[in-house]
């Protein structure tokens, strides 16, 4: 263990780095005549134990203190003040510094000895319980690592139920995804609800796994009782994903519930309107439009990419957000390596 010592008349200062070294073989002294060289030393390299003098030219101990608890390397370290045994008002100002203990003059051995061991023992243990804290902190990381890469298995699973049922691709579903990741990066989101979102997004149509197959995979357009059988597929995604502990789970609930509801209120299944659409409701519905535009359907050919980004357009306000839609294509170039990357 490290101790810096700070005292500006010689005689204590090579008194007190006698008794340390006295003390234990394997205690480190550092001796400081000067107290913004010590000052310095102290900054830089977090001693275990730090012994400072009261008076002392250009820098006094109580401002030395306060400048060490200003590090925050500083805030825990055991700090020992030596004072005459009447400055009474020198401790308590020292305490309120931050001083852990006092040293009073003349330097006694028997004062010394066991004040200074009090003080190792005392960064011992905090040093212990911060290394035991630290591991405690790993091994919760590692099963939150864990719990999340379940959570994730478990939703991608989910997604792909859906998939298996809808002649939509794994690739749709990656690239949508992205593409919502794209826009909601563009908006500001944290990186944590854009990780939720690029996880949740998969679902958005995961209510089609009540829609009949005869709906479902028909080739040419749904008549008008099909359509409304089809447009059940956000309710029923939201009742299979509601309720749920998982941010996860939640955010997808509410994607699949918002993602056909359009900017003028036209859409489904609750007609909802601008910004009462949530904001995951909205960036997915452009992300899952445009992928389904330039996408191979059974009852479509794929659309141009200049097709698809005219309809966006074509669309701002009415069925998008327009604000969606413009960060959206002003990320063109990314659009297209996220294309490349999650081909069919």
């Amino acid at each position: 263990m490290n101790i810096a010592i700070i005292e500006d008349t010689p005689v204590n200062l090579m008194l007190m780095q006698s008794l340390v070294s006295r003390l234990d073989s394997g205690l480190v002294c550092q001796i400081f005549s000067d107290p913004l060289l010590g000052l310095s030393w102290v900054i830089e390299h977090k001693p275990d134990l730090i012994i400072v003098d009261y008076m002392m030219p250009g820098l006094d101990g109580l401002e030395f203190i306060r400048r060490c608890r200003n590090d925050p390397g500083l805030q825990d370290q055991p700090i020992l003040m030596v004072t005459a045994a009447a400055e009474k008002e020198v401790r308590y100002a020292a305490l309120d510094a931050g001083a852990t203990d006092f040293l009073t003059k003349p330097i006694d051995r028997n004062e010394f000895n066991p004040r200074v061991r009090n003080m190792l023992r005392l960064r011992a243990s905090m040093a212990a319980t911060a290394l035991r804290a630290e591991e405690l902190a790993s091994i919760v990381e590692e099963a939150l690592r864990e719990v999340h890469l379940r959570e994730r298995e478990t939703v991608l699973r989910l997604a792909r139920a859906a998939e298996f049922r809808d002649p939509e691709t794994g690739s749709h579903i990656s690239r949508m995804a992205h593409y919502a990741a794209l826009i909601a990066r563009q908006l500001g989101m944290s990186e944590q609800a854009i990780n939720t979102l690029l996880l949740a997004a998969p679902m958005h149509d995961v209510g089609k796994l009540g829609t009949p197959d005869h709906i479902l995979l028909k080739p040419g357009r749904l008549d008008e009782n099909e359509l409304e059988i089809m447009r059940q597929h956000a309710l029923i995604g939201y009742e299979i994903l509601k309720n749920s502990a998982s941010p996860v789970l939640q955010m997808a609930a509410e994607i699949a519930l918002n993602h056909h509801e359009k900017f003028d209120g036209t859409g489904y299944p609750h007609g909802k309107s601008g910004e009462s659409i949530p904001i995951v409701g909205r960036i997915v519905a452009v992300a899952d439009v445009f992928d389904a535009l330039t996408s191979v359907r059974p009852y479509k050919a794929a659309w141009t990419l200049e097709a698809a980004r005219d309809y966006l357009l074509e669309g701002r306000s009415s069925h998008f957000d327009p604000r969606c839609v413009d960060l959206f294509l002003e990320c063109w170039e990314e659009i297209l390596q996220i294309r490349s990357l999650y081909n069919d």
